[in-house]
C-alpha cells in the first residue's frame, strides 16, 4: 500500500473524529445551557437547541424520567456517547487500514 494512500485514510479518519466531536460538544452545550436556564429567546441558544435537536432526534425523550433535565441529560448524552463512540471507532479502524 502507497503512503499515499495511507495519508488519505488517515486525513479521512481524523475527519470523521472531528465530526464527531463536534456533533457532541454541540450536544453537550444544549445539556448545560438546559442545566444553566439559558435565555432560549437568545438566537445563539435556539441555534444550539435546534441543532441538538436534530442531531438527538432519535433519543430525544427516549427516557421517561420524572424530572424534566434528567430526560434532557439521558436522552442528549446518549445521543452524544454514541456519536463519540462511532465516530472514533470508525476513525480508528480508517486509521489502521
Amino acid at each position: 500500500m502507497s503512503p499515499r494512500y495511507r495519508n488519505g485514510a488517515n486525513q479521512a479518519g481524523t475527519v470523521i473524529a472531528i465530526v464527531a466531536d463536534i456533533m457532541a460538544l454541540i450536544l453537550g452545550l444544549w445539556i448545560l445551557m438546559y442545566l444553566l436556564d439559558a435565555n432560549r429567546a437568545n438566537s445563539l441558544v435556539q441555534f444550539v437547541h435546534d441543532a441538538a435537536s436534530w442531531l438527538a432526534g432519535w433519543s430525544h425523550d427516549l427516557f421517561t424520567f420524572d424530572e424534566a433535565w434528567a430526560r434532557v441529560v439521558a436522552g442528549y448524552g446518549l445521543a452524544a456517547v454514541v456519536y463519540l463512540f462511532v465516530g472514533h471507532a470508525v476513525a480508528n479502524r480508517m486509521h489502521r487500514h
